[in-house]
């Protein structure tokens, strides 16, 4: 493992860095299906982005309204602190499953790498946006906005088709769409049970009206109007 000190480490997690913060990101105005995604799923110690850390990481990439199977990303990130027995029933994974995993600022350079140029989607993307936020601030980098939600976007549909509110589950989500649910509370299956959603509710939308980044990316403001707010 690389001594994550050493100034050649320091300098490549630089170039990743520059990369992201340097790379063009399609217009909100580009159409949804022309713009290039990431799909991302965290698993956590737990949810608090003060204490809490990020033990592993998925990213899946979306072109052209497709998923890329052939260019997942999935790692694990080796945490601070012993995981608590409450965070370990939720995933499944130990501490000593991490020994020999790299630091967080070691994962995060690939995770940057695959995310950079692409506009980030989430389920409860608030998770997300927290710990990667912190993640990338300590590389030197901001989080690149804007950020899309699956769960704002199946509240949007089910206002748009005048139905009850959409589950917050991701695995409930999908079920209700009729799309398959991988495996759960792993980052890899839970990012690609995302991706799914996320192009069947863009796709769904698209009925109604036409979709672009930013649009999708207002999904919160959008369904606000239904009630008035």
């Amino acid at each position: 493992m690389p001594d994550v000190r050493s100034p050649f480490h320091r300098i490549a997690l630089s170039a990743t860095a520059k990369t992201y913060a340097r790379a063009k990101v399609e217009s909100g105005k580009t159409p949804w299906r022309g713009a290039h995604f990431c799909v991302v799923d965290l698993e956590l110690s737990g949810l608090d982005p003060r204490s809490d850390e990020i033990i592993s990481y998925a990213a899946v990439p979306i072109d052209s309204g497709r998923i890329v199977a052939g260019n997942t990303l999935y790692g694990l990130c080796q945490p601070t602190r012993r995981l608590s027995e409450e965070s370990i029933l939720v995933h499944g994974i130990r501490t000593q499953d991490l020994a020999d995993a790299p630091s967080l600022d070691e994962a995060m350079q690939s995770l940057i790498a695959a995310m950079s140029g692409r506009t980030l989607v989430a389920h409860v993307a608030w998770v997300e946006r927290s710990f990667l936020g912190q993640a990338f601030a300590r590389q030197g980098i901001r989080l690149r906005e804007p950020v899309i939600d699956t769960y704002e976007l199946g509240q949007l549909l089910a206002r748009e088709r005048n139905e009850t509110p959409a589950p917050r589950s991701l695995d409930e989500l999908a079920r209700r769409l009729s799309l398959p649910v991988h495996q759960q509370h792993h980052a890899l299956g839970d990012a690609l049970t995302t991706a799914q959603v996320f192009i069947a509710l863009a796709t769904l939308l698209e009925s109604f009206r036409s979709e672009t980044v930013q649009s999708l990316a207002r999904a919160e403001q959008r369904a606000r109007t239904y009630r008035g707010i």
